[in-house]
Formats: structure tokens, C-alpha cells, sequence
């Protein structure tokens, strides 16, 4: 009798990429004691390419395209990517096989380990704040137009010593990702809407499968939680709508309650002195996504979306 062949996990190997998949390596062990469960590290463009900003490598898979491959080419089976650097484009045959619960939705601001215990406000005039995100940089001029920013790339923990060496006054990052690298007590101030709305898909893991590995579907709906999924979909098909990428000044924060799931989205222009804010609720989540979507474009997303990507 032969063995069940094993399952792949292509991923990054950046500490957090692998705590990810880790993390997917043993929701699946659980579901399935008797399966073996492999780890394949791929290399991406965003992980070789540390100089530049992001929006300068692409729109969009600057994280994802090569991981991708590795599963469609055969080399592994299922793909584990942060759910936020996902497109919302879908390719031509994967699938995203499950989305497991949810970590922190936030965002968190850091500050030097020689100065630790302030907020937002306390920042000085002018201070110089590390992020590469539009999404991050609009909200916060919209707080605070005095604000300066500095291109953040690397791991986690290289960004945290270029805070700590001075490069920046103040560090952005995802909540989600310190508490997973147990980096958690470096946070001083978290970010929390209306202040900060987060990305699309934050906190949240999508896991790819061939369309065709009927194998790979049925093992990954077992560890899908339908909650997440819920509110991750409805935040895709708005980020999908209103055709903006992961660099786009656009952000949403989804609850749910009593089957009723609400949606509110912003997108702002890039100076953030523009900021255009829309709200709805209902069961279906795709729908809900285009809803918000429809009236972001009403009150004039389009224009700052297109303007925001020069």
C-alpha cells in the first residue's frame, strides 16, 4: 500500500514568512495527523530588491509571483502568502484554497528603544516616520500634515534597528507581524480606526492550491475559517472594484455580527488632505465589497486612486 505523498508549502523565507508557513504547517498536521507536511523556500523579487521602494518593483505580486510559480510549475502544492500582498487579480490556474482565523487587524506605531511610551501626538514637528505605504503615509497626514517619511524596506527586525539607530523617528508597522515574531512589547501606540484603517486582507493568510489538486482543496478546507473569509472577501472585491493595488491610498476594516457583515472604506489622496469615506452592511460579501466600492467612485475615488500612482 503506498504512502499519501506529502504536501509542499512554498513560502518566503524571510523569519516571518516562515513563521506563516509554520503556522499553515501545523493547522494542516492537526487536520490531517497521517499527511506529511513539507516546507519549499522560494526567493521573490521584493525579498532580493531591498533599495528600492515597492512601487517602484510593480504593482502587483511583488511577493507572490515567484511563490506562485513554484506551485504551478509542480515544485510544491500549495502556496502561503500574507493575504494583504495577495492581487486581487486571480491567476490563471490557482485558487485560494482557505484562509485560516485571523491575527491583529492594526496597525502599530514604534518608537526608538531610547524614547519608548509615546503616541502619534507626541511625534515632534516635522518628525520623519518609516513606512513605504501609501495607505500608511495618507491616513497619517491626514492626522498629521507636518509629518516627513522615509522608505522602510527589509525584514522586521532590520527596520526596527534602523529605528533604533535613528534612521527614522518613528516606524509603522503591521501589528499582526510583531506579535507573530513575539516582538509584540516594541509597540507603543496602536493604530486603530478611525485614526489608521488597515490594509486589505490584514492580519489575514491566503493559501493558494492548483485549481486542479482536488487533494490540496479538500486538506485546505478544513483549516478555511469561514468568518475570515467572510470579511476578506468583501474586502478584495472593494480593493478589486475600485481597480487599486496594494500600493494604493486605500484601507477598510470589516466586522461582523449576527451574520451581518459591515464594510467601512477610505481612500484618500496622497497628501492625505483628501479623504473620501463610505460604510454599508449586508450578508453577501462580494457584493458588499462592490456596494462600498460604488460609492467611494460616486464621492470620486477614481481620480485620487489615478493620481495617487504618479
Amino acid at each position: 500500500m503506498s504512502e499519501t505523498p506529502p504536501i509542499r508549502i512554498a513560502t518566503r523565507s524571510s523569519r516571518l514568512a516562515l513563521w506563516q508557513a509554520q503556522h499553515v504547517q501545523q493547522l494542516l498536521s492537526a487536520a490531517a495527523p497521517s499527511t506529511t507536511i513539507e516546507i519549499v523556500h522560494v526567493s521573490t523579487i521584493g525579498d532580493r530588491d531591498k533599495s528600492e521602494p515597492l512601487s517602484s518593483l510593480g504593482e502587483f505580486g511583488v511577493f507572490t509571483r515567484e511563490v506562485q510559480k513554484v506551485v504551478l510549475e509542480g515544485d510544491a502544492d500549495i502556496a502561503v502568502h500574507s493575504l494583504k500582498d495577495l492581487p486581487t487579480e486571480t491567476v490563471a490556474g490557482l485558487t485560494l484554497g482557505a484562509i485560516p482565523p485571523r491575527g491583529a487587524v492594526h496597525d502599530a506605531l514604534l518608537l526608538p528603544a531610547s524614547r519608548r511610551g509615546g503616541g502619534l501626538v507626541d511625534l515632534p514637528d516635522g518628525a520623519i516616520v518609516g513606512t513605504g505605504s501609501m495607505r500608511r503615509r495618507a491616513q497619517l497626514l491626514h492626522q498629521r500634515p507636518d509629518l516627513k517619511f522615509a522608505e522602510a524596506r527589509g525584514n522586521v527586525e532590520t527596520r526596527l534597528r534602523k529605528l533604533d539607530e535613528g534612521e527614522f523617528d518613528a516606524l509603522i508597522l503591521a501589528a499582526a507581524g510583531l506579535m507573530r515574531l513575539e516582538l509584540a512589547e516594541r509597540i507603543d501606540c496602536e493604530l486603530q480606526p478611525p485614526v489608521m484603517l488597515p490594509a486589505i486582507g490584514q492580519g489575514a493568510l491566503g493559501i493558494e492550491c492548483r485549481s486542479d489538486d482536488v487533494v490540496a482543496q479538500e486538506l485546505l478546507s478544513k483549516i478555511n475559517d469561514s468568518a475570515t473569509h467572510m470579511a476578506a472577501t468583501a474586502e478584495r472585491s472593494l480593493l478589486h472594484e475600485l481597480r487599486g493595488g496594494c500600493h494604493a491610498p486605500i484601507a477598510a476594516a470589516t466586522s461582523l455580527q449576527n451574520d451581518q457583515l459591515e464594510l467601512t472604506a477610505v481612500v484618500l489622496s496622497s497628501d492625505g488632505q483628501q479623504r473620501l469615506m463610505a460604510t454599508a452592511t449586508g450578508e453577501d460579501a462580494a457584493a458588499l465589497g462592490i456596494a462600498v466600492a460604488g460609492d467611494l467612485r460616486t464621492q470620486g475615488a477614481d481620480a485620487l486612486i489615478t493620481a495617487a500612482e504618479f
